[in-house]
C-alpha cells in the first residue's frame, strides 16, 4: 500500500531546478519538501508505543478482562491516529491553493487570498517547543485578515539541521504564490 503522504511528489534534489509543479486535476494536494528526520523519528517511536499497547491487549485480553483489553486497544487507536496525523502535518501546495495542516485543525486558503509569501530572520520555536532560537521562517500576509502564524521554520521537526531543505521549500512555495497570484 503506497503512503503517499509520507514523501513528496518531487523530491528536490541538488541538481534540480526548484519551481512549481504542474498539476492536471484541481484536488491533488502535495507538500513541496520531505518529510524531516526528527518527524518521523518521533511517528515510529509512537507507532512502537501503540505496538507495546496491541501486545498488552492481547495479554489483558487472555488472561480474561476483555473489557480491559478493548479499553487499551481503543487507546492503542487512538495513539496510531496521533502518529498518522503526526506525519500529515505540514505545508501542502495545489492550484487551488495552500493548506497548513496541523495536529487538530487545518486551515486551506485560496492563492487569490494570499497577498504574499516571503522568508525573514525571527526568533522561532526550536521543535514547536517554547524554547525559542534565532533563525529563518516563512510567512504569508492574507489579503483582509488577521495574518497567519509562520508556515514553516528552519528549526521545525522537517528542517532541523537541513537548512538547504528549508532554503529549497521556502523557494518552491514561493515560487507556487507568484506563479498563481
Amino acid at each position: 500500500m503506497p503512503l503517499h503522504f509520507l514523501t513528496a511528489e518531487r523530491a528536490p534534489d541538488a541538481g534540480t531546478p526548484d519551481v512549481p509543479l504542474v498539476n492536471s486535476g484541481q484536488d491533488h494536494w502535495r507538500r513541496p519538501y520531505r518529510l524531516g528526520p526528527w518527524r518521523v523519528a518521533i511517528a515510529a517511536m509512537t507507532l512502537l508505543i501503540a505496538a507495546y499497547m496491541l501486545i498488552s491487549a492481547l495479554i489483558i485480553g487472555l488472561a480474561g478482562s476483555p473489557d480491559g483489553a478493548l479499553t487499551t486497544v481503543a487507546c492503542a487507536v487512538v495513539v496510531i491516529a496521533f502518529a498518522l496525523r503526526l506525519l500529515r502535518v505540514g505545508i501542502w501546495v495545489s492550484p487551488r491553493g495552500l493548506r497548513r495542516v496541523g495536529l487538530v485543525s487545518t486551515r486551506t486558503l485560496r492563492w487569490r487570498e494570499i497577498d504574499g509569501v516571503r522568508t525573514v530572520q525571527q526568533p522561532v520555536q526550536w521543535l514547536g517547543l517554547p524554547r525559542s532560537v534565532q533563525g529563518q521562517a516563512l510567512e504569508i500576509s492574507v489579503r483582509k485578515r488577521e495574518p497567519l502564524r509562520t508556515l514553516l521554520t528552519d528549526h521545525s521537526a522537517d528542517f532541523l539541521g537541513r537548512r538547504g531543505s528549508f532554503d529549497r521549500a521556502a523557494d518552491v512555495i514561493e515560487a507556487w504564490a507568484a506563479e498563481h497570484h
